[in-house]
Order: C-alpha cells, then sequence, then structure tokens
C-alpha cells in the first residue's frame, strides 16, 4: 500500500454514498483520515446559525456512526480550517487531500489559495463535486453571462444528460497507523442550551440515512400530489428534504435519480405532474447557487440595485410581534410559531410571512433574513438570500413590489379549514373556518363563544389590512417620484 494516508476533508457533503472526494480517496489505495473542521470565522455572519447547529450536531453524529461502522474515525476540529488541514497533512503524512467543492464564491477562493499550497507541498489534491446537477461555472446564457431568469437557466440546465450518482460507499475503509486528536462533538456544545430545540425533531432526522428514508417515503406517499399539495401547509405534502441537501445528506442527482427510477417502476413516462413540479424545485436551489456564485454581495445587497435607497422602515415593536407570531394575522403567526417551535416552516408560508414583512410592515428584507438564518434548521444562504429578494421584489425573477400578498385572502386559500393555523395558534382553535383566518370580524358573541378575547390572548392586527397594502404602494410611489426627480432613469417593474 502506498505510504501517506489521503485526508478526506468533510464539509457540507456529510455523507457516504455518492462521494466523490471518498471514491477519489478510496481508489489511491491508501488509508483515509476522515476530518471536519468548524470553522466559523471563515464564514463570518455566515457561519450556522442556531437552529442549523443543532441539525449539523445531529449530521455530524450520524456521519461518525456510519464511518465506525466501516472502521474510520470522524477526527473533529475546531478553529482556522486552512492551519488544521496543513497540520493534519503534515502530522499523517498525507499523500493525497480529497474534498467536495462547495459553490459558495467565498468558499471557492478559499478552496483554490488552499489548493495551491497543498500542490506546492508535493501533495495531490482531488476536488469532487455533486452539490449541484450542474457545475454553476458552467450555465451561461447566449451573452456568456449569468442567467436572471429562471426558465430559461433550467431549460439550459436540463438539456443534455445529467450525471448519475456515483458508487455507493465501499463497506470498510482501511484505518491509519494512528489516529490524530480529535476533539469530542459535545465539547462544540452545537446544540441550544435551552429547550428551544425541544420540537426540532419534527423537522426531521439528521444524517444520510434518515435523509435517504425520506426521500423513499416522499416518493411513495406524496410525490405524485405534490403539484396541489405543496401549497397546503396543513398537510404532510412537501419532502422536507431542505436540510439534507444544505448539509450534502443527500445530493440532488440523488434525488433526480431516485424520481426517475420511480417513475420508470410505476410506468408513468414521462414523469407525473407531481413528479416534475417537484423536480422543478429542486431547479430553483440550482438557480439560486447559480446566482449566489455570480451575484456574490446578493446576500447583504439587492441584486436590483436601485432597491438599495427603497424607504423601509425599521421598527423595533413590528419586527418583535412578527418574530413572536403576535402579529394578529392568523397565518402569519402560525408560520412564525412553527419556525420558533420546530426550526422549520412551510414554503408556502414562508412566502406569506416574507411578504408580509417587507410589504405590510415595509421592514428591511435584510432583517427578515437574519432572523430565518437564525432560526431555520434547513437556513441555505442561497435559497434565503432568492426567498427574501424575491418577495421585497429586489432580486432575480422577483415578484414586482407592488404584487402583495394578502395574508387573509392567502390563509383562505391555503389552509381553508384553518386546520393549519388550529395547530399553532391553539387560543383561536375553537373559532369557525369562516373567521379563523380574520378573527377581528366576528361578533362579540361568536369571539366569547370560542373564548377568544381579542387584544388579550390573541391581538388584533398590528396593521390594518386594507392600510398595509396602501401604505406599500405609496412607498412605491414615493420612492419612484424622487428617483425621477433625481433622474434615474427607467423605474423598476
Amino acid at each position: 500500500m502506498p505510504e501517506g494516508p489521503a485526508l478526506l476533508w468533510f464539509r457540507r457533503d456529510l455523507r457516504l454514498d455518492d462521494n466523490e472526494a471518498l471514491r477519489a480517496a478510496v481508489a489511491r489505495g491508501r488509508a483515509i483520515v476522515p476530518v471536519f473542521i468548524l470553522d466559523e470565522a471563515a464564514e463570518g455572519r455566515w457561519a450556522p446559525g442556531a437552529a442549523s447547529r443543532w441539525w449539523l450536531h445531529g449530521s455530524l453524529a450520524a456521519l461518525a456512526r456510519e464511518l465506525a461502522a466501516r472502521g474510520a474515525r470522524l477526527v473533529l476540529r475546531r478553529g482556522d480550517s486552512r492551519e488544521h488541514l496543513l497540520a493534519l497533512a503534515a502530522e499523517t503524512g498525507a499523500r493525497a487531500v480529497c474534498w467536495n467543492a462547495i459553490p459558495d464564491p467565498a468558499a471557492r477562493r478559499r478552496d483554490a489559495a488552499l489548493h495551491a499550497t497543498l500542490a506546492a507541498q508535493g501533495r495531490e489534491v482531488v476536488v469532487g463535486g455533486g452539490a449541484l446537477l450542474r457545475d454553476p461555472e458552467t450555465v451561461r446564457n447566449q451573452s456568456g453571462g449569468p442567467y436572471r431568469v429562471f426558465t430559461p437557466f433550467w431549460r439550459h440546465c436540463r438539456h443534455g444528460e445529467l450525471e448519475l450518482p456515483v458508487a455507493p460507499a465501499p463497506r470498510t475503509l482501511v484505518a491509519p497507523r494512528q489516529w490524530p486528536r480529535s476533539d469530542t462533538l459535545e465539547t462544540w456544545a452545537l446544540r441550544p442550551s435551552l429547550d428551544w430545540a425541544a420540537e426540532f425533531p419534527a423537522s426531521g432526522e439528521p444524517g444520510e440515512a434518515g435523509a435517504r428514508r425520506r426521500l423513499a417515503d416522499f416518493i411513495v406517499r406524496a410525490m405524485d400530489a405534490y403539484g396541489t399539495d405543496r401549497d397546503r401547509p396543513a398537510l404532510d405534502g412537501t419532502s422536507r428534504l431542505s436540510a439534507a441537501l444544505h448539509f450534502g445528506e443527500l445530493t440532488p442527482r440523488q434525488v433526480w435519480a431516485a424520481v426517475e427510477a420511480a417513475s420508470r417502476e410505476s410506468g408513468v413516462m414521462p414523469r407525473s405532474r407531481g413528479a416534475q413540479v417537484f423536480l422543478d424545485e429542486v431547479g430553483w436551489r440550482e438557480f439560486a447557487h447559480h446566482l449566489l456564485l455570480h451575484f456574490p454581495d446578493t446576500p447583504e445587497r439587492p441584486l436590483r440595485a436601485e432597491y438599495a435607497s427603497f424607504p423601509w422602515r425599521r421598527e423595533a415593536a413590528a419586527q418583535d410581534a412578527w418574530r413572536g407570531g403576535r402579529t394578529g394575522y392568523p397565518i402569519v403567526d402560525a408560520g412564525m410559531r412553527q419556525l420558533w417551535r420546530t426550526g422549520w416552516m412551510h414554503n408556502r408560508v414562508r412566502m406569506i410571512t416574507a411578504s408580509f414583512f417587507v410589504k405590510q410592515l415595509l421592514q428591511p428584507w435584510a432583517d427578515g433574513a437574519a432572523w430565518f438564518w437564525n432560526t431555520l434548521v434547513d437556513a441555505d444562504l442561497a435559497n434565503n438570500t432568492l426567498g427574501w429578494q424575491w418577495s421585497a421584489g429586489c432580486g432575480a425573477d422577483a415578484a414586482p413590489y407592488f404584487r402583495i400578498f394578502n395574508p387573509v385572502l392567502q390563509g383562505e386559500k391555503f389552509d381553508p379549514a384553518g386546520e393549519y393555523v388550529r395547530r399553532w395558534v391553539p387560543e383561536l382553535a375553537r373559532l369557525p373556518a369562516r373567521l379563523i383566518h380574520r378573527p377581528w370580524e366576528a361578533e362579540p358573541a361568536e369571539l366569547a363563544a370560542a373564548g377568544v378575547r381579542l387584544g388579550g390572548d390573541y391581538p388584533r392586527p398590528i396593521v390594518d389590512p386594507r392600510e398595509g397594502r396602501e401604505r406599500a404602494l405609496r412607498a412605491l410611489e414615493t420612492w419612484q417620484r424622487s428617483r425621477r426627480a433625481a433622474g434615474a432613469g427607467k423605474e423598476p417593474a
């Protein structure tokens, strides 16, 4: 066997199957030293938030168990990833270092510098993929630039054959003669010290095995009805694979291959509508990462630069009410309470709560994005940025600012019986369906019969339903006039 092991650097690829870096390390016939480095400083303000740290703990624990079953260990280090990786390479005499690329611009810059240093030391470096269906560097429009509209982007991505998942993980891994020092996962204290995370397991099971089970269950139980049920928050109609995809417990090509296989087995070719809509949602994830790579400032600045001057209001009381699920709008409050208690929120409700925040309340979209970043177990910088800029009307493929979700009508459309609201806003549970999304319209006798005290155990709306929309439109009109007066040119749509 060649001298010197291969270092296998795990990051957002916490799986063994369909892992190009692992396959490369095994192919070199050397002992393998798996390592994960918690480098919060390198990620800056986009280090994992409190909720996603809970998921990361569970995912690392699951990965360590999978490695142990194959005769290996997961070496844990905390601090500067470059320093630790170079030190481990020197300590172990590693002849090769293997990792999978992260499709973030900052990570790519760090990786390029590290690659050069390791190569100068005479070590082989192998960088795999798998985080996306296509390398975003290779996806360009006809002018050679990045796409800013989803439909032509996705048409381009779907043209031609997609890569299939690589071979499954080997049953055994060769261990080095001596294992390097490792931290223990418990000393990292990734899980919240309070009882905040008590209901987080409802958001999913961290780890590769849990991701595979969730995907298989979704395909059998909910995929064919996904086209309609995905918008009904009271139903378990979504895949809930977002955290698994973010942490790389599952790859999008594994998802694609599983959907294709299920379609062939069922004889539904081409795919059912539900399967196609689901794969289109995978496409939106691709689009989000494409945008982040080519427009790396968008987590903090609007893609449509003119919106940097939009007159947002930053009001602590309004933001506190929104974060705490006390806005007086039941569908908004249900979503914010679900988020706080479980670390997850239904995607339709994410759009409703975000629209309410930036339009009815006129709060800066970046403030809402920061709250989601800290409280979602599936917090993903690309997805979070795309979603919030879409809601604020300032990003790619965005909803125009004047398109304002009415939270009452959205609740009545997507939660018509009020089941979702009854689950997360139990003080309204006894209201009839015709009133549960507009309790302020109930007669005093109806409120009394339901045990509801508006302004007491449940708040009145913090902004009048009609006034919220009109205020947003006035802000848009005032801003447009000021830009015209300043000679800013054509107004945004």
